[in-house]
């Protein structure tokens, strides 16, 4: 780093009875009072050079010996009034990116100005900053930082805002071409001590090697410089997603764990200043927000999922918590379900995970994804033989859509299997209401759901969490779940399952059975298991009964049986038995009609006359195990 030495005299200032002086055959004749400290000095070297004292001497009453002169609101302190008396007396100093802003301010409070004496000491310290100070890298970062101790004064002289715009000019031009003072990053250095500094001459630096210096801003100048770098329009949105990535890391880490922390200890600790802490945490949160670039993928999801649930435990600004959450279902298809198990905080409800938020983030992301057109539009110039270059821009635009809407059906295929994970993580929690489950259940479309294995798994989890669910709320519970869509494990478990409504038992029953008959021709007698689940409940599959709707008469040759389809003129008996056993009369289908869903609408109505391919296949079944 670049250092200025300014004079040629020994050092000869002494403390003697808690007073500074200086040694000289000249007696003292003037008392400085700096903060609490006080010099006796000579009124000839530094009235010389200062033009306030000069002033401030010729206001206050002379003494018998000394004039007294107070200086209470002096920047820079007694370390900075020394320097400055040290240079009008000739004395060496050494000046530095540590002690520069702190000399000049003083220097210019003391008004050591051109119009007091040639080659003053404001006039020497501007040259050193703007000739060596401004080049160098590391100087300029470690000369931001200590005008945070001088903020009006540094603004007023400018010291700050050139700081900022010389780091923000060497953020964008070539590390090659930057003096770094031989000091990168904390990480490079870090290499450096362990494979020594010779392989690190050679190593050229990385397109981020000045992240991690500027990390040890704070976030005023932080923003003030990364808003500079931002503008200069040549940095990728990759690298300023990495830096912000890297200066959460340096000053929020754990903060959910020291969130903890805070509520043990708060009625032993200062709660005041607990609360500054955490306005400094949120602040600082919303600054990196306002920071974030605009194109999709300069962060990760895990990143921003992060500083979600950070402004969530800070209590950040709802304008900061919905940018996150819009930023987030942009890219939700990248998260785990470890990043969407938020805490929550609300004193208004007792759960364990903020799933409002995530209900949130969902909505959002299922905003975005709107269907393209299924066929290009015709062009009035198609029959031509030489399509126009207009045409070809339709045909080029429609491909591009159609990838886009390949993608965004991907996406929503694996947020699909992500809700599904985490509904099975907070099923877990006692006081999630049912509501609130059901409401993520179905943000889902259903064609995003290739199997409902894992929806199944989320269900039984949260019935043997809530055992004291009634039989209406669970047959709420269970109207997202599709039997079709179960494998045949989940079917095996749901059929022996003493949870669910007998509604669902029934029909993972009838669609596991009719599996088995799509797929080999014929079906073999239901499992003893399924038979004594079925006996408990009183219902013989052989034995047929009445009809479930009493307006809809459905003739004997069409009716079907969940015990065997060989042939069309099966019963229904055994899933009319299991829904009239669940109570579903005609009055409770009026009842419930709006809330179900138009699938278990057809299921409930099983049509009057089966599909005409559906019984070309059973006959066609029929022929060939006849003839074998």
């Amino acid at each position: 780093m670049k250092f200025m030495k300014l004079g040629s005299r020994p050092d000869t200032f002494y403390t003697a009875q808690a007073v500074r002086s200086v040694s000289s055959e000249v007696s003292s004749d003037l008392i400085v009072q700096v903060k609490g400290s006080r010099y006796l000095l000579h009124k000839f070297p530094l009235l010389s050079k200062c033009l306030r004292l000069q002033r401030l001497c010729s206001e206050s009453p002379e003494t018998s010996q000394h004039h007294i002169v107070q200086l209470p609101d002096f920047p820079g302190g007694v370390e900075a009034f020394e320097l400055c008396a040290k240079f009008c007396y000739g004395i060496t100093i050494t000046l530095s990116a540590f002690n520069i802003v702190a000399v000049r301010c003083a220097a210019e409070y003391l008004q050591m100005t051109e119009d007091v004496e040639k080659g003053n000491l404001t006039y020497k310290l501007e040259v050193f900053f703007n000739s060596c100070i401004l080049h160098g890298w590391k100087d300029s970062i470690v000369t931001l930082q200590s005008t945070k101790e001088f903020p009006s004064w540094s603004e007023d002289l400018g010291i700050t805002s050139r700081c900022i715009e010389a780091i923000a000019s060497k953020v964008l031009t070539h590390p090659s071409k930057v003096s770094l003072s031989h000091i990168y990053s904390r990480r490079e250095r870090d290499d450096e001590s362990c494979n020594g500094a010779e392989s690190q001459r050679h190593k050229p630096p990385s397109k981020g090697w000045w992240a991690e210096d500027m990390a040890e801003l704070g976030i005023d100048l932080y923003w003030r410089t990364m808003i500079a770098v931002k503008s200069g329009g040549k940095m990728p949105s990759s690298l300023i997603g990495e830096a912000l990535k890297i200066y959460a890391a340096r000053w929020l880490p754990n903060i959910s764990r020291e969130r903890n922390v805070n509520k043990q200890v708060a009625s032993d600790s200062d709660s005041d200043s607990t609360n500054e802490i955490t306005s400094k945490h949120r602040v600082l949160l919303e600054s990196i927000v306002s920071l974030l670039p605009a194109e999709k993928g300069a962060v990760s999801c895990s990143f921003l999922l992060k500083l979600l649930k950070a402004a969530n435990i800070l209590n950040a600004s709802s304008s900061s918590k919905m940018e996150l959450a819009r930023r987030v279902a942009l890219q939700m298809e990248e998260a785990t379900v470890r990043d969407l198990l938020i805490p929550s905080i609300s004193y208004a409800n007792s759960t364990v995970y903020d799933v409002d938020l995530v209900i949130t983030i969902l909505e959002q992301f299922m905003l975005q994804g709107q269907s393209p057109p299924t066929s290009p539009p015709r062009s009035k110039l198609g029959f031509e033989r030489r399509r126009s270059r207009s045409a070809e821009n339709i045909v080029l635009a429609f491909q591009e859509s159609r990838r886009s809407s390949s993608a965004s059906h991907s996406s929503k295929l694996k947020v699909a299997k992500l809700v599904d994970g985490y509904l099975q993580e907070i099923a877990r929690d006692m006081n999630l209401p049912l509501s609130k489950f059901i409401a993520l259940a179905e943000a889902i479309p259903d064609f995003s759901r290739l199997d409902h294995d894992d929806l199944y798994r989320a269900i039984d989890i949260y019935l043997k969490a809530h055992p004291d669910l009634n039989k209406s709320e669970r047959k709420r519970l269970c109207r997202t779940l599709d039997c079709k869509k179960l494998s045949v494990e989940a079917c095996m478990h749901a059929a022996q399952n003493e949870l669910l409504p007998l509604r669902v038992v029934v029909q993972v029953l009838f669609f596991e059975q009719a599996r088995a008959a799509m797929g080999s021709g014929k079906v073999t007698e239901l499992p003893s298991n399924i038979k004594a689940l079925l006996a408990a409940h009183n219902i013989d599959p052989s034995r047929p009964t009445t009809a479930l709707s009493t307006t809809t008469s459905i003739p004997a040759d069409d009716q079907w049986s969940v015990s065997g389809l060989r042939s069309p003129k099966s019963k229904v008996s055994t899933l009319r038995m299991k829904l009239a056993e669940d109570d579903l009369d005609e009055s409770d289908l009026q009842s419930e009609g709006l809330r179900r869903t138009s699938k278990f609408k057809s299921f409930c109505a099983l049509p009057t006359r089966p599909k005409r391919m559906f019984s070309k296949f059973l006959s066609i079944n029929r022929n060939s195990s006849e003839k074998n």
